[in-house]
Parts: structure tokens; sequence; C-alpha cells
């Protein structure tokens, strides 16, 4: 198998209670194991020269495979990659506010904080059916920042976006312990975010402006 499932950055029941630890070992054990397994399948099919691919090289080039393959390499290659940003999004130590370039980004582009949250917040409730809500930097010379959703395993990288941050929306993120109150699991995610390496993935220079 080329890509193999990694253990999580920290113990399953680190982020209680804003995510119980059964979500978590489900989210983890079954759901991206099953993306990344798919993934080793589609690649044993594919051109020589794919198989040893990242995932993020795969969702940015895509169209380097062949036309048949394609949609399940978005969707295996997407499923395990944004898993591994969800995973890097969060932390037990998270919370608070960004800081830094970050915070005078979020601030320049966002006004403050608290509308940032609002507005990350109403993106994911508003999103129809499964995905993910992204905050995300643009590339030079601008480096704009802002708040996206993508379908299923879309990746906004594929756009020639860098994410920062990134949260869950498809249910089995949620919905043991939340049911279909995304909103409710979406105001809670903050207090597990990890603004520490959101941080480390801004890009410089750092030449900031509103959109």
């Amino acid at each position: 198998m080329i890509h193999q499932l990694a253990p999580l950055p920290y113990a399953v029941d680190a982020l209680e209670p804003h995510i119980d630890a059964r979500t978590m070992t489900l989210h983890h054990d079954m759901h991206q194991c099953a993306y990344i397994k798919a993934l080793n399948a589609v690649l044993s099919l594919a051109p020589e020269a794919l198989r040893d691919k990242a995932p993020a090289w795969l969702v940015v080039n895509l169209d380097q495979a062949p036309p048949a393959m394609r949609d399940e390499l978005r969707h295996q290659a997407g499923g395990h990659l944004n898993h591994m940003m969800l995973w890097g999004s969060m932390s037990p130590a998270g919370g608070g506010t960004p800081r830094g370039a970050l915070l005078a980004a979020v601030e320049r582009e966002f006004s403050d904080f608290e509308t940032f949250k609002t507005r990350f917040e109403e993106a994911g409730v508003k999103h129809f059916g499964a995905g993910w809500v992204w905050l995300v930097v643009g590339a030079a010379p601008h480096f704009e920042l802002r708040i996206m959703t993508s379908k299923e395993h879309d990746n906004p990288l594929a756009d020639g976006y860098q994410p920062l941050l990134v949260n869950d929306l498809w249910e089995h993120a949620y919905y043991l312990k939340h049911e279909n109150r995304r909103a409710e699991y979406l105001r809670g995610w903050w207090a597990i975010a990890d603004w520490t390496s959101a941080g480390e993935r801004l890009p410089t220079p750092r030449a900031w402006r509103r959109t």
C-alpha cells in the first residue's frame, strides 16, 4: 500500500467535550481509512507515474490522470487529504484567537475576529449537503484571505488557494453528539481550532488587502 493511515496527532479523547472519542475513532479509523484503501486501489490501476504521488499533488494535477479515473481520484485523494488537514486544524490546546500576522490578516479582511467567526459559521451552516468549510489564502501578490466551502471532498488547492484552517461538514463528523444541529457543532468547534498551526501555514510576504 502506497498510502497508509497515520496516527492521530493526539489521543482520541483529547478534543472532548467538543468532539467525543467515539466520533474521533469512527472518523479516523473507519472513514479516513476507507478513503486510503480506495485511493490505493485506484492507484494500483493508474499509470506508474501517478502511483507514488502525494494526495495534494493528485488533487492539483488531476488532468494528468486518465479521464476515466479522475472523479475517483478526486474523491479518494481528496478524502484522505482533507482529513489530514482537519486533524492539523484542531488541537486540545487550541481555541483563543490567532496571533501576529494571521490576526492582522483576519482583521484586515473581515474587520475583526468575531465577524470572521460569524461568517465562517454561516458559510458552514448554509452549505448544502456534505463538504467542508475553509479559511484559505490566495496566491501572490495579494495573498488575500477568503472563507469558502467545498462539496464532497474537493480541496481549495485545486483552485489555487492554500488552506489555513478547515472544518468538516460531513454528518459523520458531528452527528453522534450534535445530531442535525450543525450550527451548534460549528460554534463549539472554536474551542479546539489550532490557530498556531494555521499561522504557520501563512505564506510570505504578507501583503494583505481587502477583497
